[in-house]
């Protein structure tokens, strides 16, 4: 009988064991953030898109539960020089012109994001920006970057998404980020296309519906629902929407030039030396 009652406090203590384990497992996102890897540069490719695998961040890297909302987040070194860039695979690819333009002007890139997603899309594995976050798609970074750029707004208008539920949802994505991060300065890039009169149509209509919002709340704002016909890089383009690697370049470059405008370049603190162009972000999520 004494040898019974032991043998069931064993295997309940293992069944516990186990769940504990489990739950850690569905706590961490694993089987929500597919390809993982903690990465010395940020590895990533959009869905369909030319480039490297996609990584995801802080799968091999230390993670920490947050006591507020009892998920486990990433443990990113060098945080107050790292930027949190929220987009889709016009972001994911490592050599992204947003990406680029980033480490262009200093910081070191931590990325959330899937291909297919965006203020209202989603992709079918990953929800789209604000329940992607509220839910823990993401592997979000703990304490505090030194910026937030939200980047997107091709995959809402392929899908049709109406203006109301687009600003909505960045309304509440960008609520959810500063309650998240308080104090954390927040920057938002458009959508890019062909400009009204070139072709633009609705990606040309979303990236200015996202510029009113960001001017609702006073946030810098990148506006490129232009750029490929003012600049001239149509030509660049590897599908409809996607640039080739001289595109994804040039698009860094316009964008590095617009964030020095903006003043959004890394400001290095004293003592403390500038992050390397292009070197060393983590992890990473997919237009």
């Amino acid at each position: 009988m004494r040898k019974a009652l032991a043998r069931s406090r064993v295997a309940a203590s293992g069944a516990a064991a186990a769940f504990a384990v489990s739950s850690l497992i569905a706590l961490s996102g694993c089987g929500v953030l597919p390809q993982s890897s903690t990465v010395s540069h940020v590895q990533a490719a959009g869905a369909g898109q030319p480039g490297a695998p996609a990584a995801n961040p802080g799968a091999a890297g230390s993670r920490i539960l947050n006591p507020a909302n009892g998920r486990l987040e990433a443990v990113v070194p060098d945080i107050s020089r790292t930027v949190l860039l929220i987009g889709d695979s016009q972001s994911e690819p490592s050599d992204g012109w947003p990406r680029q333009g980033l480490e262009s002007v200093g910081y070191r890139v931590y990325y959330c994001g899937r291909g297919g997603t965006g203020f209202v899309s989603a992709n079918g594995t990953t929800g789209n920006y604000i329940d992607a976050l509220r839910r823990g798609d993401w592997l979000l970074p703990s304490s505090t970057p030194a910026l937030i750029v939200i980047q997107g707004g091709g995959n809402d208008a392929a899908s049709g998404a109406s203006d109301r539920r687009i600003a909505g949802n960045a309304e509440r994505l960008i609520a959810e980020l500063q309650a998240r991060y308080p104090g954390t300065r927040i920057a938002m890039i458009g959508t890019l296309a062909r400009g009204e009169g070139n072709g633009g149509g609705r990606r040309t209509e979303v990236d200015a519906l996202l510029g009113s919002v960001a001017a609702a709340h006073n946030l810098p704002f990148v506006s490129v629902g232009d750029w490929l016909t003012r600049y001239g890089l149509a030509k660049d383009l590897a599908d409809t929407v996607h640039m080739n690697p001289n595109g994804r370049r040039a698009l860094g470059t316009l964008l590095e030039h617009r964030l020095r405008d903006l003043g959004l370049e890394r400001k290095a603190v004293a003592g403390q030396p500038p992050a390397m162009a292009r070197g060393g972000g983590t992890g990473s999520f997919q237009d």
